[in-house]
């Protein structure tokens, strides 16, 4: 009896096991939260807005009812801004199990508005990709160049070999911290402070210095 109470007991700490992934993936991939999806632009994409929709939470990478489809030709260029600085530590691709996947993508980093000519140059990064349909692999950009990330553009040059790419999900795994307009606090309080405790004399000073 205690050998099958031990058997029963195993499946339930691994399915346990399973979840906690998924609830540890979910927290960990959210840095799609943090993109100013209304200023991301998607490049050659067939259905305009449609690129912005790839950016969803980690357990719905798998919904293929939205999705980007390139147009034209093969290649996809994303421009993401993000509402503050983050530092980029993993990235997931996720397409079709055909030759539509993307095969290759190039990474820039802090560079808004990139056009297909701009994509051409050096990127901060690339990786060949390997076709994944359930969203499993991961890619490690070096973290000491994607430290200090408050745009980031993706680069999809081409595919396995079909006329168009479609995407499903991309994933952004990292950090985030808010953007800090330090200049600006403190000039404010010093006019104030100056204001309020200094003689005439002084302060007129400090605003002849200040202009």
């Amino acid at each position: 009896m205690s050998h099958g109470h031990s058997h029963s007991h195993g499946g339930c700490s691994h399915e346990a096991t399973d979840v906690d992934h998924a609830l540890e993936m979910g927290i960990e991939y959210s840095l799609y939260t943090k993109i100013d999806l209304e200023n991301t632009e998607c490049l050659n994409e067939e259905t305009d807005g449609t690129g912005k929709t790839v950016f969803k939470p980690y357990e719905k990478r798998l919904d293929h009812s939205k999705f980007v489809q390139s147009d034209a030709d093969a290649e996809l260029l994303f421009n993401i801004p993000f509402a503050g600085n983050i530092k980029l530590k993993g990235i997931i691709i996720c397409g079709a199990n055909d030759d539509s996947h993307p095969n290759k993508v190039k990474i820039f980093k802090n560079r808004p508005k990139m056009t297909f000519d701009d994509a051409k140059t050096k990127a901060d990064q690339e990786f060949d990709l390997t076709r994944d349909a359930a969203g499993e692999i991961e890619y490690s950009p070096k973290v000491v160049a994607f430290s200090s990330v408050h745009h980031l553009s993706l680069y999809f040059p081409s595919n396995f070999g079909d006329d168009n790419t479609r995407i499903y999900y991309i994933g952004l795994r990292g950090e985030f911290s808010e953007a800090h307009y330090h200049g600006v606090t403190i000039c404010n309080y010093e006019a104030r402070a100056n204001a309020a405790d200094h003689k005439d004399k002084v302060f007129d000073g400090v605003g002849r210095a200040i202009q």
